[in-house]
């Protein structure tokens, strides 16, 4: 199979990577795996990655649980570690994690009907805004 390239994508002090290759850090220190186990995340995790096994469904939009843990990450993340990266990876890098912009009907209407819970907004101890 023809695999994508990762993505990054950086908004203010928040930087992302969607990827189907977790070996390859961009600077990454936290990893989200979305999809089931297919391989031992213990040679990332020797590379100072941390992954986070939170799957769902391929073509599927996530549970209401993996996106408020999705949020409390990047709230966690980008207050103690501004600049810092994290990334996101599925099997091939399409239904779940998509960097070719491939989604489904049932994601799309996801998209459409999504309501934010939170907003990442938040101060960190010098009261400074960490996310805007």
């Amino acid at each position: 199979m023809n695999c994508p390239a990762p993505v990054e994508i950086s908004y203010e002090n928040m930087h992302f990577l969607i990827t189907h290759n977790p070996t390859n850090k961009y600077g990454v220190m936290t990893l989200v795996r979305v999809c089931d186990a297919t391989y031992d995340k213990a040679p990332v995790e020797k590379e100072g990655i941390h992954v986070l096994d939170w799957p769902f469904d391929d073509g599927a939009p996530p549970l209401n649980q993996i996106v408020d843990d999705w949020l409390n990450l990047l709230k966690t993340k980008f207050c103690e570690e501004p600049g810092c990266s994290v990334a996101v990876h599925c099997v091939a890098g399409l239904g779940r994690a998509p960097v070719r912009g491939v989604f489904n009907s049932k994601q799309l209407l996801y998209l459409e009907k999504y309501r934010p819970k939170m907003q990442l907004r938040f101060r960190n101890t010098n009261g400074h805004c960490c996310v805007q």
